[in-house]
């Protein structure tokens, strides 16, 4: 699996200090099937941990994810700053994880390039090989 991060995600990561350990760890969950909610059109949403505690009061990541294929960490907030997204939003995510979860070995290439997405590798091991075996 081939696991990205939007620009936008990337500096929110950085200013929040999440790694990109824990974006894998995420992924390995959803892997699973351990996905905290789906919100359909191949847009989930996990949470990340906030350092020193728990996933409860930490991070929300929105992820366009098509399991054994490719992840795209889109958008990020903290669970004080605000509840959830707005349905606008949700349409919005849905239209261009269809987009961009079509993207070919081109696109994805062009996106990479112009410094659109970052690629994220996990830990000398693909996801999907961490997740081999023990997905539903």
């Amino acid at each position: 699996m081939r696991v990205f991060k939007s620009k936008s995600f990337a500096r929110f990561a950085e200013r929040e200090g999440i790694v990109d350990e824990e974006l894998c760890d995420a992924l390995l969950q959803a892997g699973k099937g351990l996905i905290d909610a789906d919100l359909g059109g191949g847009v989930i949403k996990q949470r990340l941990a906030r350092k020193g505690q728990g996933k409860s009061g930490g991070f929300r990541s929105i992820v366009f994810f098509r399991r054994g294929d490719k992840a795209f960490f889109i958008y990020g907030f903290a669970k004080s700053d605000r509840d959830n997204i707005c349905r606008d939003e949700l349409r919005a995510f849905r239209r261009l994880a269809s987009e961009m979860l079509d993207y070919d070995d081109r696109a994805l290439g062009a996106a990479l390039a112009n410094g659109t997405i970052m690629e994220i590798r996990c830990d000398g091991q693909a996801v999907q090989e961490r997740c081999a075996g023990g997905g539903a």
